[in-house]
């Protein structure tokens, strides 16, 4: 029986050689464009990166002991699976970073790319924009994002104070 990972290293570690190397190069990317107050580390056994409880104490409306998702990273069974959850966060104002994402990732490479309603999913090193996905993370200052994630919580879902 294997046991989890409990760190990015151990995560990669774990991983076929091809699968590393598309996630080392997203990884990359992100840590090299992250806004001040985001951090990596593992969530939902997944790399990825987060508003510490630090900075926002609240937590994940979704689950509180968990902190504020910013986007993650996970080798799945025919894919790997890059969740932007920072480009899915918007103000309503325009076309949302999905749809551009979407759109200038089909003027890159000539097809529309294998979204889901939370993911990006690729099979290929070579379908990977990270010059797009550097742009996504570094988009917005923690504070913004953190202000339309608060402004997007259901009213249901709300931590009473």
């Amino acid at each position: 029986m294997s046991t989890e990972p409990r760190t990015p290293a151990e995560y990669l570690a774990a991983l076929p050689d091809d699968r590393r190397e598309m996630i080392e190069a997203i990884r990359g990317v992100v840590n090299a464009n992250l806004p001040a107050g985001i951090e990596e580390g593992m969530q939902y056994r997944m790399i990825g990166w987060f508003v510490p409880h630090a900075v926002y104490p609240d937590g994940y409306h979704c689950d509180p002991r968990q902190p504020v998702p910013f986007a993650s990273v996970a080798n799945q069974k025919n894919k790997v699976s890059l969740y932007l959850f920072c480009m899915y966060v918007h103000d309503g104002a325009g076309p949302g970073p999905a749809e551009v994402f979407a759109e200038r990732y089909r003027a890159w490479l000539g097809r529309k790319p294998d979204m889901g309603k939370s993911c990006v999913r690729f099979k290929k090193l070579s379908d990977i924009p990270l010059e797009l996905i550097g742009e996504v993370v570094r988009a917005r200052t923690t504070e913004d994002f953190l202000a339309m994630y608060a402004g997007q919580i259901p009213a249901s879902a709300r931590k009473r104070r």
